[in-house]
């Protein structure tokens, strides 16, 4: 493997071929704006920001980037409270700003892909303003609305995500509304064609702009069963239970059977633009019937992803295994997407670590998601080994975590500024006095600058591994085969046009000798966990925590 030590940020090299979308196995890397990058010195990351860190981004040899919300919205939920779909909030710039990033992303070869919330707004959005003031304006069956029972108590027993009951009782109505997620978020009532309409309205204008596509967020809270049924209990024990909406099996409250009728229509406008790219988020304990039923036969979207990795304690074989096996390559089925780190999740790195070198885990993590066969989604800061960041009680901004606290991570930790420059003020990402989330002091030690000139790092280990990929069409488009392996080893076989890459993983905390299949034996060792070059021969012996990709001994 090419080692080049010129650090040097140079556009992204494409070398795709017609025959497939662009997006097909295309690596995204997302962006949490609020803590990207800061350019106007109000501590809170903007668009501009976005513009400045483009070349870098481009540098790693990513196929394109996805932003989180940056719509016009009173941040409760930091942008997933929309108050306006077609504005952006002062906060992060204007479409000046906006249009800046899709003429450079576009000239530096990098698709742009930006968030869809559909399920729901926020409470100062026009449409629940009018919705709320009584039952019979023009939109006021646009949200879910519903009369107390006969003593008062919520129309059923749902529970929000955030904690307590998914009902807030609205004086102006004198009904109750549904909220999914935080009392300001309003769920929209998408069984109404009318919604629909005006929400495939806000597809078309986002994609009149220039956007590549779209992450469609909480995608099966999009409709709930209209004669508001009770959900039953989850039987959880009350020691893994953290919130009220733990305890519930979500039946009723989201995943209506009508959703795919939706998407169906999303697609028919998606379909007016040439090579867009849809991905849907589908969160709850047992997700694959919708991942499948939301991406069938072309129909739909395009591929989809859940929380398998993303809230994972562990990273362990039988959790790859089951996760590769879910996808079997059948012509009706749509592309997974994978995740191992979000802005909704703590850091991979720091959930998976379990006493091992940190760094160690970082690129057996980056090793591991860009062998999978799908799009890997790579979070801002995953490229850098990032660990959770330490949030004090006193700064934390997530209403979920202040919530929870302390019984899980939280979100915060994985939204703290992006470390740019180890010797300037807030590592670069600001020259604001304070910034929204306070710099975790760990993370300047990972900071971009000293990175990118290090052969041995993190980034350097990431671009190559960016590099080496793209040069392996079994990799980047190819089938997956899994092989019977030991239980804390898990393997499979990447394919294309008959060239095949071996990806072989000891997850355990053992060293366990292995041997690949014969045809494997004299291969040429693309890559593994080491940080500069990769082994010259496959090992016999695969020690805990690391990995490999090899090719056939005449590939």
């Amino acid at each position: 493997m090419n080692t080049t030590t010129s650090m040097r940020i140079v556009p992204n090299p494409h070398t795709r071929t017609e025959e497939a979308p662009w997006w097909r196995g295309a690596v995204i890397y997302q962006i949490y704006p609020r803590s990207f990058r800061d350019t106007n010195g109000d501590g809170i990351g903007d668009l501009a920001g976005i513009v400045e860190g483009l070349d870098y981004i481009a540098s790693l040899g990513v196929d394109g980037i996805w932003i989180s919300p940056f719509f016009t919205s009173p941040m409760k939920d930091f942008g997933y409270d929309v108050a306006d779909y077609c504005g952006i909030d002062p906060t992060f710039g204007t479409f000046a700003d906006f249009d800046a990033i899709i003429a450079k992303a576009h000239r530096l070869g990098l698709k742009v892909i930006i968030d869809q919330v559909y399920s729901h707004t926020s409470d100062e959005h026009a449409w629940f303003q009018e919705s709320r003031a009584d039952r019979t304006n023009p939109k006021a069956d646009w949200y879910v609305w519903a009369d107390p029972k006969p003593d008062g108590a919520p129309p059923s027993n749902w529970q929000s995500v955030f904690g307590g009951s998914a009902w807030q009782w609205d004086g102006p109505r004198k009904q109750y509304y549904l909220h999914n997620f935080l009392i300001s978020q309003p769920d929209l009532n998408v069984h109404n064609r009318a919604v629909q309409d005006a929400l495939l309205e806000v597809t078309r204008f986002w994609l009149n702009r220039g956007v590549d596509g779209f992450r469609l967020d909480a995608l099966n809270f999009t409709m709930h069963d209209p004669q508001l049924r009770d959900n039953p209990p989850s039987g959880l024990p009350i020691e893994q239970v953290t919130r009220p909406f733990d305890m519930q099996i979500r039946r009723y409250n989201q995943s209506h059977a009508d959703i795919p009728a939706f998407l169906e229509r999303i697609r028919s406008v998606i379909n007016e633009f040439p090579a867009r790219f849809t991905v849907a988020e589908v969160g709850g304990p047992e997700p694959l019937a919708e991942m499948k039923a939301f991406t069938h036969d072309g129909k739909r979207l395009d591929s989809a992803y859940n929380f398998d990795f993303l809230y994972a304690p562990k990273l362990t074989a039988d959790l790859v295994r089951a996760s590769l096996l879910q996808w079997d390559g059948s012509p009706e089925e749509g592309w997974p997407s994978w995740a191992f780190s979000n802005h909704d999740a703590p850091r991979a790195i720091t959930r998976w670590a379990d006493g091992f070198d940190q760094e160690q885990i970082a690129r057996l993590n980056l090793l591991l998601l860009l062998a999978l066969r799908g799009n890997p989604i790579i979070y801002q800061g995953e490229e850098l080994g990032l660990p959770q960041g330490h949030v004090a009680f006193e700064d934390l901004q997530d209403p979920e975590a202040i919530a929870n606290w302390p019984h899980t991570l939280g979100r915060d930790g994985a939204r703290t500024p992006l470390p740019w420059a180890h010797n300037a003020p807030q590592a670069g990402f600001s020259h604001a006095n304070r910034t929204w989330l306070k710099l975790d002091a760990e993370h300047t030690s990972h900071a971009i600058d000293r990175q990118l000139p290090d052969p041995a790092s993190l980034v350097s280990y990431t671009r190559r591994l960016l590099t080496t990929r793209r040069a392996q069409p079994a990799l980047v488009q190819g089938t997956s085969l899994v092989l019977d392996t030991p239980a804390q080893i898990v393997a499979f076989i990447r394919e294309a046009d008959g060239a095949e890459v071996l990806c072989a993983f000891n997850l355990g905390d053992q060293a366990m000798a292995w041997q690949p299949p014969a045809r494997f034996a004299g291969g040429t060792v693309l890559a593994d966990t080491a940080a500069l070059e990769p082994a010259r021969t496959v090992p016999e012996i695969l020690a805990p925590r690391s990995g490999y990709w090899v090719t056939t001994g005449d590939g």
